[in-house]
């Protein structure tokens, strides 16, 4: 095989400074970092796919109380990446081989092989559905809320892209019906019509509650929350008897938000018998295994989609790619083509 030559520097997106308020461009700098040969044990991976997730923005808060390493200011950010091995000095990994890791928001990737992690190109269409947020969703959702057949389902911000597959899994897992909340008619018609949702509304257009009670008049079974605030209020409202609530994200309380703790009527949820399960998103090489092989034999049966939104530019349109991101500008999960 025939070395692709490297180029002398790498560029990447370093945090500049802490936002104390909205993040803007001013708090990202695009610099260049000197990439040279690996040393001993090491790869150099030229990163093909980045995704952006919205936690990156408590991950630029020092005062972050997730349990998640905080960006630094004037060093790389890092994030979810796939890419190709273009150099290697370890017995574990080839030149020519896919790997996932978390060195992202830069060109090319150095670093000791066990820190990458290889994947199989010919399970997924195409190296970027790795970066499915899959993995989370089938555990919410699955191992979590023990979604069954005949439940009714509600996935609050069922247009991010834990949330659209996670609606996507209740239907595969025989769910009776599945709503999901959203911020637009447009992706009111993506969830319906593309997605297989059969129904949604715009949370915007009058209380939650009400639009839940419309929908499902004799109560939720099953709450996949990814949003906290109001949709969660209104989903305890209407709970049906033993429902079980997988708890995945506050997006309403995030980023100087107000709405991410919300009121619990206790006696609601003693007399509903119901249940209220947080988990974490750091999920174990079975796991992670385990749905690539359901992902990729699904997609071939034509039993789901890959709700995601392409992003071209490279590392330079990182930054401006992670603001759109925080306007909600996109629907599934967000990838910017790195090379």
């Amino acid at each position: 095989m025939t070395l692709e030559a490297l180029p002398a520097t790498s560029r990447e997106v370093r945090l500049a400074a802490y936002p104390e308020a909205a993040v803007t461009l001013d708090h990202f700098e695009l610099a260049e970092a000197p990439l040279a040969e690996p040393g001993e044990g090491e790869v150099v991976v030229r990163n093909d796919w980045m995704t952006l997730g919205s936690v990156a923005r408590d991950q630029m808060n020092p005062h972050t109380t997730l349990p998640i390493p905080v960006f630094q200011p004037g060093v790389a950010m890092w994030g979810r990446t796939v890419g190709t091995v273009v150099r290697s000095n370890s017995p574990l990994l080839a030149v020519g081989d896919l790997v996932e890791h978390f060195n992202g928001w830069r060109d090319y990737a150095v670093g000791d092989a066990h820190g990458f992690f290889r994947r199989d190109r010919d399970q997924l269409p195409g190296s970027e559905y790795f970066l499915s947020q899959g993995p989370t969703a089938w555990h919410g959702l699955v191992e979590t809320a023990r979604v069954a057949e005949g439940d009714v389902v509600f996935v609050s911000g069922a247009t991010n892209g834990v949330g659209a597959l996670a609606g996507q899994l209740a239907k595969l897992r025989g769910a009776k019906k599945v709503i999901g909340s959203t911020g637009s008619k447009e992706k009111i018609d993506f969830l319906v019509q593309e997605l297989g949702f059969d129904a949604a509304f715009d949370y915007h257009d009058g209380p939650v509650a009400d639009r839940l009670a419309e929908l499902a008049p004799d109560g939720v079974d099953v709450v996949f929350d990814n949003v906290g605030g109001e949709q969660f209020e209104a989903a305890v409202a209407n709970a049906a008897h033993g429902a079980r609530f997988a708890l995945c994200g506050a997006l309403a309380g995030q980023h100087g938000g107000d709405g991410g703790s919300p009121r619990l009527p206790l006696m609601t949820a003693i007399t509903k018998d119901l249940s209220f399960r947080g988990f974490a998103t750091l999920h174990t090489p079975d796991q992670i295994d385990g749905w690539n092989a359901r992902f990729g034999e699904w997609l071939r049966e034509g039993r789901i989609v890959f709700p995601h939104t392409v992003v071209d530019g490279g590392v330079p349109v990182l930054p401006e790619t992670f603001l759109a991101l925080q306007e909600r500008r996109y629907s599934g999960t967000v990838l910017v083509k790195l090379s």
